[in-house]
């Protein structure tokens, strides 16, 4: 039987305990930092490259999906930059926006060159890019050669299944079923709606990986819903829409835990970048490595 093409192939339990990364011995808060990073990384990316959301979300959803457990990728072996370039350069070829290498090449070099983890994608879409940046020749051709390459990794790790169903669509058929657009506040809804699916892309429970386009949206309209003020039905309504009150709840929690996890995300990275090359995450490594022998060499010393 053909999977659906309103359905994704969902990840499992398994999938997120033993990723590659995990494998080599890549502790799980570095490996949700470096996954938030590469998300938010591809989504300002995408934003540069005046690319539309849908897009954007489909390069974040392979992204994700190829450092899923076997046979994904891992951060010791790809780094989460070069794999952001070639998910987003490989979905927009896909779609209607095709951008060339260059500009991707010149967007990623620009953005690397930013003293921070942490973009503000509303500022980026606003300012753009300020002036024209460009790499020199020979560090485009590596590059480029490097982007080519791992579009191929990424294709041949995900079985060639480019396929990603977004919630988008979905969300607004929904909001028409349930009447809300005759509601003078609806356009508020709606625009609150799509803010949470946004958000949702970027959880490190990986929301978009565990749960269908359907979950997503119900959820993302229940919250909004509640923030807006306008009421909905009194009946179980959710269920409707194949999503259950259990796993409602989970994903508002998903969805509203977020901006507290950035928080405290920008607290630990303070005055530091979060390492989104292979060599990155190897000297992170090693200096939390040497964190951990001098943390032993002084509860020795206490211990007389």
């Amino acid at each position: 039987m053909r999977p659906s093409p309103l359905a994704n192939p969902l990840a499992t339990v398994a999938h997120l305990e033993t990723s590659a990364s995990q494998l080599d011995s890549i502790p799980p808060d570095l490996e949700d930092s470096i996954r938030f990073a590469g998300a938010s990384l591809t989504q300002a990316a995408g934003v540069l490259l005046r690319l539309p959301q849908e897009v954007i979300a489909q390069g974040i959803v392979l992204f994700q999906r190829f450092y899923l457990g076997p046979p994904g990728g891992s951060l010791t072996e790809y780094g989460a930059e070069q794999v952001s370039a070639a998910s987003l350069y490989l979905t927009a070829k896909l779609s209607a926006y095709p951008k060339s290498a260059r500009s991707v090449v010149n967007v990623y070099a620009y953005l690397s060159n930013l003293p921070t983890s942490f973009y503000d994608a509303e500022s980026l879409q606003k300012r753009g890019l300020e002036k024209e940046y460009f790499v020199s020749e020979g560090t485009y051709e590596r590059r480029r050669s490097t982007l080519f390459t791992t579009e191929q990794v990424i294709l041949r790790t995900l079985g060639f299944n480019t396929h990603v169903q977004l919630p988008y669509t979905l969300c607004i058929t929904y909001l028409q079923a349930l009447d809300t657009f005759s509601h003078p506040r609806a356009p508020e809804l709606a625009k609150r709606a799509i803010a949470y699916l946004n958000t949702a892309l970027l959880s490190p429970q990986c929301l978009y990986l565990t749960h269908q386009p359907s979950a997503l949206a119900t959820a993302a309209i229940y919250l909004a819903a509640r923030e807006v003020g306008i009421k909905m039905p009194e009946c179980e309504w959710w269920e409707v829409f194949d999503t259950d009150r259990e796993m409602l709840g989970f994903l508002c929690v998903g969805m509203l835990s977020l901006e507290g996890w950035v928080s405290e995300e920008k607290g630990r990275w303070a005055g530091r970048s979060v390492p989104v090359s292979v060599e990155g995450v190897a000297e992170e490594m090693r200096r939390r490595k040497e964190e951990t022998g001098l943390d032993d060499d002084m509860q020795r010393a206490v211990n007389g």
